[in-house]
């Protein structure tokens, strides 16, 4: 990341309550995209704001020298005497070689120094010879001047240089954004129920903080008390607001929608959801891919052919008895060949992915694991928290004669209201969903490893499993034995109603499926993907599960341990395996994978098994992952291609290759042609913004 403020804020900001000028997030601390592609920092120090002061300065004193230049005089037909003439390209064309010049001066030094030859040295090479050369000319000890041309040249790269860093930039700058996201002060609840304002860095673990509607949380926590809708969408990328009650975390910077609740805060400061996010994020643009190494040999070889071909340049033009030229073309040479846009087709790439990425919920912590996703081709979910969601919910109901579904439902969690049970709750939770009216019940009793029972209208009534059946005596009723079969073969979790001594009806109730899943799996056959599934519950539940999702293979029955047997025996198939789990006993799966995937993991994105993490739960985040993926690597060869291809076709351009039917590239036109160059590919890698990673497009799309 860059050195400068950035990097000062990145330690300050979360926890502090402090704000930065929205102007820090141009004047970066270095050029980190030379820093990437060079192995070192050519621009150490250097800030956007300089580039474009230079830039400016510059083109301001080299109309001066274009307009006095007689070259400029005889191609547009103009003449101009004056006392001094003579002297106003020397002195401005030395201001700028000195002063919009020393950026790369200082780059080639740093290369020299660090025995890693680059574009800054190429760039440095090519002002000094042809500064060296006009004052050579303008001292009357050679025939030749190109001070218009140096002037145009430096601030043509600076033009190019400060247009780079400032797409890099707004790349980066969404690490900016997210510290940005933090509120600056806190309500903090006393010991004595009072409401008092503090500033975000006076916060401990432990407070309480009040948030209103429409504020945002200052710290992760856990609500104790109220319930309101959050937006998370900064964190998970989900743009629908998810409620938050009693009980439940809430991360840093997320926003109540409605209602306000007071949170118990858990971590300040690096240890926040947020924080977390940040460090991933810089990390993962600071990586290197398999394509960057590549693009990294192609610049320091550049840089060998570059100085041969001037070299031969020169002594093939002074051979043929013309000096001048051999000066100028050899210059052009050297210009043509900077590796400036090949070094930015995969930084910028790189930035712009995982910023964006982030801002989706994606959380890339090792661009090798991006890169390697556009070639899965079979991906295996665990089933429990990735494609369901953990959670028991009632998918059945079944009724005697005499007595409604809904009335049963309402019966059964008038009984099970008081209890903690995470069936009884799925029981009251689905009575609430149909709005149903509970009558009152007494007498709560647990009846352990049986059920619960509770008196209903001055009878009792009794809800359990096959256990409370054995003991209470009754049998299940005819009418009820085949819907209980088909819920049985499915796996599902059946618990009998007795009233009275009789049964009335019973409940199915199985791990709820994703909504969700579904089209992540037929999003992924669409790609030609393998869908597998993998789970620890019976192969019957596994089984049902498989055919209601369209999922092509099951593993069920797997310990924990041995998920990741199943992941080698994918491999050893011939497939390039996706493991995506919940991250919490996948561990072993996620590293065996060539791609791990931690979903879920909104309030954990410390996670170091997984390659990737998704912040949401929403599984079709892992067919957004693969269209990054892919995206990012289209990017990056096309950058390559254009940058590398640039260089093959204009290097004998600029040599003089065809000087004999009248063509011969001029130093200013070299100096446009690179930096065009380098605008192709910066523009390019823009385009990468428009990729819709929202997997509620990507399923429909």
């Amino acid at each position: 990341m860059h050195a400068g403020r950035e990097g000062q804020m990145e330690h300050e900001h979360i926890g502090d309550g402090g704000r930065h000028d929205p102007a820090d997030h141009e004047d970066h601390g270095n050029h980190d995209g030379h820093e990437d592609h060079e192995g070192h920092d050519g621009h150490e120090g250097h800030s956007l704001a300089m580039f474009r002061d230079r830039f400016w300065v510059s083109l301001v004193l080299s109309l001066p020298v274009v307009v006095t230049s007689h070259m400029i005089m005889e191609w547009f037909g103009y003449e101009l005497r004056f006392t001094g003439i003579e002297w106003i390209a020397p002195v401005l064309g030395t201001v700028i070689f000195l002063y919009g010049g020393k950026p790369f001066l200082a780059g080639a030094a740093a290369e020299i120094r660090s025995r890693q030859p680059g574009m800054m040295l190429l760039i440095g090479m090519a002002i000094t010879v042809a500064f060296v050369a006009s004052w050579a000319a303008s001292l009357d000890w050679f025939a030749i001047e190109v001070w218009w041309e140096l002037s145009l040249l430096i601030v043509i790269m600076l033009l190019g240089h400060w247009l780079e860093m400032r797409a890099i930039g707004q790349a980066q700058g969404a690490l900016a954004a997210l510290a940005e996201l933090l509120p600056d002060e806190a309500e903090r609840v006393t010991s004595t129920g009072d409401v008092e304002t503090v500033r975000i860095a006076d916060l401990a673990v432990g407070d309480v903080v009040l948030v209103r509607p429409g504020a945002r949380v200052p710290a992760d926590g856990t609500v104790v008390d109220g319930s309101a809708e959050l937006d998370e969408s900064m964190i998970t990328g989900e743009s629908n607001p998810v409620p938050r009650g009693e009980g439940d975390r809430v991360v840093a910077a997320s926003v109540a929608a409605d209602g306000s609740i007071r949170v118990r805060v858990d971590a300040l400061g690096e240890d926040t959801t947020l924080a977390g996010i940040r460090r991933l994020v810089a990390e993962a643009q600071e990586s290197k891919s398999r394509t960057q190494v590549l693009a990294d040999r192609a610049a320091a070889l550049l840089f060998y052919v570059a100085v041969g071909a001037a070299a031969l340049t020169m002594l093939v033009w002074a051979l043929l008895g013309a000096p001048d030229t051999a000066i100028t073309q050899s210059v052009t040479v050297l210009i043509i060949a900077c590796p400036h846009a090949l070094g930015l087709a995969i930084p910028l790439v790189m930035s712009i992915s995982t910023s964006k990425s982030a801002r989706n919920g994606i959380l890339v912590k090792d661009r090798l694991a991006l890169e390697r996703m556009r070639k899965v081709d079979a991906v295996l979910f665990d089933k429990t928290g990735t494609l369901t969601k953990g959670e028991h919910a009632v998918t059945g109901v079944a009724a005697e004669d005499g007595i409604e579904d809904d009335e049963l439902l309402a019966l059964a969690a008038a009984v099970e209201t008081d209890s903690e049970h995470p069936l009884a709750r799925a029981i009251v939770a689905a009575a609430r969903d149909r709005g149903l009216r509970l009558p009152p019940a007494r007498d709560f009793r647990p009846m352990t490893g049986r059920g619960v029972q509770a008196y209903v209208d001055d009878t009792a009534v009794a809800v359990g499993g096959p256990a409370l059946l054995r003991e209470l005596g009754p049998d299940a009723p005819d009418g009820l034995s085949g819907r209980i079969e088909q819920w049985q073969q499915r796996g599902a979790a059946v618990l009998y109603v007795i009233r009275g001594g009789g049964v009335v009806g019973a409940l199915a109730l199985e791990d709820q499926v994703r909504p969700e899943s579904r089209a992540a799996v037929e999003a992924l056959h669409q790609l030609d993907v393998r869908v597998a599934m993998i789970t620890g519950d019976a192969q019957q539940v596994a089984d049902a599960v498989a055919r209601d999702l369209g999922i092509d293979e099951v593993f069920a029955e797997v310990l924990p341990e041995e998920k990741d047997s199943a992941v080698t025996h994918l491999q050893d198939r011939g497939f390039t395996v996706a493991m995506v789990g919940d991250g919490v006993n996948d561990a072993p799966a996620l590293a065996r994978a060539d791609v791990g995937i931690a979903i879920g993991a909104g309030t954990d994105v410390a996670m170091e098994s997984a390659g990737i993490v998704l912040a949401s739960d929403d599984p079709r985040g892992v067919v957004s992952v693969r269209r990054l993926s892919a995206s990012s690597y289209r990017k990056m060869l096309q950058n390559l291609w254009w940058a590398a291809g640039y260089n093959l076709a204009a290097l004998p351009l600029a040599a003089g290759v065809l000087a004999g039917v009248g063509f011969v590239l001029p130093m200013a036109v070299g100096a446009v042609l690179m930096s065009l160059s380098t605008i192709i590919v910066a523009a390019n890698a823009q385009l990468l913004r428009r990729v819709d990673l929202n997997p509620a497009a990507i399923a429909t799309g």
